[in-house]
Order: C-alpha cells, then sequence, then structure tokens
C-alpha cells in the first residue's frame, strides 16, 4: 500500500496547527517594526522633500499636520499629535496656516496604528528660502499605538535647524535637540 493514512496525516496537520500557532505571536513585532519604519521613512522623505521645495521656490513652505476630523481621522487632538498625517504647502503669508490659494505640494496619509507626537507640540514646521527650519529643531517620536516609547518597535526622528535628519532607536529617545 501507499500513501498516508488518515491517522498520519492528522497529525501532521495537529503539529502544522500547533508551529502555525506558536510563529504567529513573533510576526507581530515585525509586523509594528515595519509600520514604523514606514511613517519614520515617510515623515522623513516628507520634510527633505518640503526643505527642498524650500530652496526651489525661495522659502514660505511649510509641513502641518492634517487637522483634527480628516479623512474620518478622529485621534489628533492638540498640536502635539500628528496620527492624522501631514501636509506639504506653499505659505505665501507666512502665517503657518493653509488658507484659500495656497497650493498644497505633498500629503502623507494617517500612518496606520502608529502614534505620531512632535517633540515641542507645534502643529507645523517653516522652512526658509535656505531650506533651515524656522524656529527650534525638529522632534518625532513614533510609536507602535498603545505601547510607549520604550518599545523596541518605537522610533524617533530629530531634524536640526540645518536639515540634517537623524534616527533614534528607543534607548536614545526622545530627541531633545537636533
Amino acid at each position: 500500500m501507499r500513501g498516508f493514512s488518515m491517522a498520519e496525516l492528522m497529525v501532521v496537520v495537529a503539529i502544522v496547527a500547533l508551529v502555525t500557532g506558536l510563529a504567529l505571536p513573533s510576526f507581530s513585532g515585525l509586523i509594528e517594526r515595519w509600520r514604523v519604519l514606514q511613517a519614520v521613512k515617510g515623515l522623513e522623505s516628507t520634510l527633505y522633500f518640503a526643505r527642498a521645495e524650500a530652496i526651489k521656490r525661495g522659502g514660505n513652505i511649510t509641513v502641518r499636520k492634517h487637522p483634527t476630523g480628516t479623512s474620518g481621522c478622529l485621534l489628533a487632538p492638540g498640536n502635539a499629535n500628528w496620527d492624522c498625517g501631514w501636509f506639504v504647502f506653499i505659505d505665501n503669508n507666512g502665517n503657518g496656516n493653509l488658507n484659500a490659494g495656497e497650493e498644497v505640494l505633498q500629503s502623507f496619509p494617517a500612518p496606520p496604528n502608529i502614534d505620531v507626537t512632535r517633540v515641542g507640540g507645534s502643529a507645523n514646521i517653516q522652512f526658509d528660502r535656505s531650506g533651515r527650519v524656522v524656529g527650534p529643531f525638529v522632534g518625532f517620536s513614533l510609536v507602535p499605538h498603545d505601547k510607549n516609547i520604550s518599545d523596541l518597535a518605537a522610533r524617533g526622528l530629530c531634524m536640526s535647524s540645518g536639515g540634517r535628519i537623524r534616527t533614534l532607536k528607543p534607548e536614545d529617545m526622545p530627541c531633545t535637540s537636533g
């Protein structure tokens, strides 16, 4: 006789189910780290884009958090919480707010299940004509939702006033200077 008996097949199926059940929890940490890194890269590329546009256009470029209620996002009260995403626009009057007639150049949606918090709490980041940040350094912490800053997946992003960006691991967070 060839083949497997029903009992042998059931044992193999049970072993595969057991191994899969043990492996799945370890994938959740991997997925969280991947989501945080995607959000960090998105924020980093937005800041570099805004800096380049400020140099190209002679300044008045602002990165601003999406307001609470944008695209159904209700998770971003206050200035420090950037969970709803962010956008880059030409700030003609330099007031840091998107007004009628000001062009949005780029928009980044809310990163899924990631808490994005701005160190210093401002709702916008402005760049001058030389690509420098107007005001103090820029700092963010990006943490999986319902976790804290010491979680292994958490990352920090710091940008000096001159435009240099660093990504920090949990043990180096939060960033307190550029």
